[in-house]
């Protein structure tokens, strides 16, 4: 049975051009709906890690990679509730997170550190093993590294990859087609095509549709634009 996957960043919640509110939970419901089996998700407040499975209906894993400057992210949220557009994850800590659909097993959960030392932002890969699925990693990457910290994200994933197991490679790469070698060597290493965006679910091991990016109006809540990234989705199987 074909599995449906998304992965959109989330912009901290902003709408864009960012406003002083944030639309987090109107995010988490939008690209839970229509009932996909994936969905993985980059720059989410920490406060809100404990809230996406009830905003979505799936099974939330969350991984940190940024830590609240502050003595909490709670603090940090109340802070940023003056003004997420000019705070955003400033005081909050981010994460990552993949939301899995009810019916799927979870296994093995691991996360690899991608950033090292000068290269700003800590940034992580996140990774679970669905059984009778395969392996999905989810990951974020910095636009001045992005050729390197995405393969570091593949060959994290390639690492934790049982045999012929399929291997679904989801995130912001800050890095479009055609742009540096990563995407070549991700295809010679059997990756499927890459989406014409920055935004990627790349697939090793199952058939997989072509990467479809949302249109502006699919993403559009009470005239305000959420997030200044698309949700990307495909099917796999």
């Amino acid at each position: 049975m074909p599995l449906l996957v998304r992965t959109w960043n989330l912009f901290h919640g902003n709408a864009a051009p960012p406003e002083r509110s944030a639309y987090l939970e109107q995010m988490v419901q939008l690209v839970s709906e229509g009932r996909p089996d994936v969905v993985c998700l980059q720059e989410i407040p920490l406060w809100a890690l404990p809230h996406l499975g009830g905003w979505s209906g799936m099974t939330a894993v969350g991984a940190v990679a940024a830590r609240p400057r502050l003595v909490s992210a709670r603090l940090g949220a109340a802070i940023t509730s003056l003004h997420h557009g000019l705070l955003r994850s400033a005081l909050t800590g981010q994460a990552n997170a993949i939301l899995v659909a009810p019916g799927l097993r979870l296994g093995e959960q691991r996360t690899f550190v991608l950033s090292r030392r000068g290269e700003g932002e800590r940034r992580i890969c996140q990774a679970v093993r669905l059984a009778e699925v395969g392996l999905v990693a989810n990951f974020h990457v910095t636009a001045a590294h992005a050729d390197e910290q995405l393969l570091r994200a593949a060959a994290f994933a390639d690492g934790l990859a049982l045999p012929d197991e399929v291997v679904i490679l989801c995130g912001d790469a800050n890095l479009g087609p055609g742009e540096g070698s990563a995407y070549g060597e991700l295809a010679a290493w059997g990756f499927s095509t890459p989406a014409e965006g920055i935004d990627q679910i790349l697939v090793r091991g199952a058939p997989a549709t072509a990467p479809s990016t949302w249109p502006r109006e699919r993403r559009l809540v009470e005239g305000r634009l959420l997030s200044d990234h698309a949700p990307v989705e495909l099917r796999v199987g």
